[in-house]
């Protein structure tokens, strides 16, 4: 009985769905179930967007010793909606020299085909719009697609802060992919598949109590720390939001959009923001899977947000602890540390993939993966002459 309760909760959006399409004819059910999980995504991650506004805002305050946003409804929590309707009365400016449709479709490809990756993540057990067989690829393909936005938006708007802006952000979210790409290439030559779900299978076993994450292993913690980093880099986030340097190009690509259109590109940022998370979550944290073997009756789509928001408190802390890097220094960390480990890396997922259980594999990718680790960073630190970093506090 309480296994069949934790069952049906945990399908209950399926049952709902079911239930609602029961009443159509049989011909127009795949159509339904098709808009209603459309309606569903649409419905449930921009409201998240919100909610991580007011958390971003709120933790990077505190962290700099200051209050978040606390006159808006109770405790600040409807500031989202102010800055919405803010956003939808300011004037749209358009420059006069402009592509005036490009300028338009701009915001609109990129929050697009951010909304695109969300269809084929499973976001709990058999609660995925899409179950391609390369829904890895797809969601990655989705990504790269951002970069075609950036760049629209960045040339017609016959800016040559904003050309430059565009061009910063595309160098970067080029050199990054490459690294992102690499990192997934682990987990599918563990996992045998790019199909998500499958990859979420793969990690849905435990030892004892314990589950049999990617990121538990030697190789998955390599490819997830590599993972992060290229993740936050793709989605122009603190350290590395140089293409929105106010202090060094005013505001990047989008310095010539205004109102709403600026609005969308925002949303968009923390649209893609959230969609890695729940990537990173997928890949190598076990998906919709439980922590621990005696949580399994827990809802698989509680464990899938609460791992997301989990990666997101990452996302605001690193934000609100680290300064931004030079555009220099950025991308002599993608050519020269990164790829370098991330290849690396994936000569160690084939050793411990042909060396059998046991401990040693265990400590020959350990000790190798540590040994590369510092040597690259001794030679780059060498190479650019790095010293201590000395803070002192205004008196």
């Amino acid at each position: 009985m309480h296994g069949a309760l934790a069952a049906n909760v945990d399908q209950i959006f399926i049952l709902l769905r079911d239930w609602v399409v029961s009443f159509l004819p049989a011909a127009l059910r795949p159509f339904a179930n098709a808009v209603i999980g459309v309606v569903a995504i649409i419905g449930v991650f921009p409201s998240m967007f919100a909610l991580v506004v007011v958390l971003e805002r709120k933790g990077v305050g505190r962290i700099q010793n200051r209050y978040g946003p606390n006159r808006v409804g109770p405790y600040g929590l409807l500031q989202p909606i102010a800055d919405g309707i803010k956003a939808l009365i300011k004037e749209d400016i358009v420059p006069s020299r402009a592509d005036a449709l490009v300028h338009f479709l701009a915001p609109l490809v990129l929050l697009i085909t951010v909304f695109m990756g969300y269809a084929v993540l499973p976001v709990g057990r058999n609660m995925e719009l899409v179950d391609m067989d390369a829904g890895l690829l797809f969601f990655i393909a989705m990504g790269a697609a951002t970069e075609l936005a950036v760049f629209m938006a960045g040339w017609s708007s016959r800016n040559k802060y904003s050309l430059l802006g565009a061009m910063r952000a595309v160098a970067q979210m080029i050199s990054y992919e490459v690294v992102l790409l690499l990192s997934t290439v682990t987990v599918v030559m563990i996992s045998g598949s790019m199909s998500l779900p499958r990859i979420v299978e793969a990690q849905n076993r435990y030892t004892g109590v314990f589950p049999n994450w990617y990121v538990f292993t030697p190789w998955g913690l390599a490819a997830c720390v590599m993972f992060v980093i290229a993740g936050m880099a793709e989605t122009n986030r603190s350290p590395f939001d140089v293409p929105e340097g106010e202090s060094e190009i005013i505001a990047g690509y989008h310095i010539e959009y205004s109102g709403f259109k600026f609005a969308i590109f925002f949303i968009g940022e923390y649209l893609a923001m959230i969609s890695m998370s729940g990537l990173g979550t997928t890949l190598f944290l076990g998906g919709w899977s439980a922590p621990f073997s005696f949580l399994t009756w827990m809802p698989s789509w509680f464990w899938f947000f609460a791992k997301v928001f989990f990666c997101l408190i990452v996302y605001i802390w690193i934000r609100g602890t680290m300064p931004r890097v030079r555009q220099d220094q950025l991308m002599n960390f993608a050519w020269k540390f990164l790829l370098p480990f991330t290849l690396l890396d994936l000569l160690v997922t084939a050793l411990w993939r042909f060396m059998g259980e046991g401990w040693l594999r265990w400590v020959v990718t350990t000790a190798i993966l540590v040994a590369a680790w510092v040597l690259l960073g001794s030679v780059e630190s060498r190479r650019r002459h790095f010293g201590p970093r000395r803070y002192r506090y205004a008196e």
